[in-house]
């Protein structure tokens, strides 16, 4: 013989499940610069960062696009960096999500070059706030 034994709960999982959406997108940053704050907390996206300041000194002339003006090959990335190709694509997308990197396709390669709008309206910020 079993026993069923009901629980008088006010709110359907359906609701409770709403409400733990509702309690997470209320969870968002205070401050617009908390996302980018996030992308650069790393010693290897700030050194990819310092690479791409300048990227004819780091990086050798590239076939199919223009360092400056379509960026670098993500592959020039991981060979500067001694990273594996998976590794360099998380950093090159969290910089990319942040809007501080720029990512442009050709020809079956992605170019990064910096934002530097992006980048001067979060230094911009940054001494605002601070």
């Amino acid at each position: 013989m079993y026993f069923v034994v009901m629980r008088k709960d006010k709110r359907s999982p359906r609701t409770r499940r709403a409400s733990t959406a509702a309690r997470r997108a209320t969870k968002a940053p205070k401050h617009a610069c908390v996302g980018p704050l996030k992308a650069v907390a790393s010693t290897v996206r700030l050194d990819i960062l310092h690479y791409l300041r300048d990227p004819t000194s780091h990086f050798p002339a590239q076939v199919d696009g223009d360092l400056v003006r379509d960026g670098v090959c993500s592959g020039f990335i991981c060979e500067k960096l001694g990273i594996a190709p998976a590794t360099a694509s998380r950093h090159l997308k969290l910089l990319t999500d942040a809007e501080l990197l720029i990512a442009t396709r050709k020809k079956g390669w992605t170019f990064y070059r910096r934002d530097e709008k992006a980048i001067q309206r979060l230094v911009k910020r940054l001494n605002s706030e601070i």
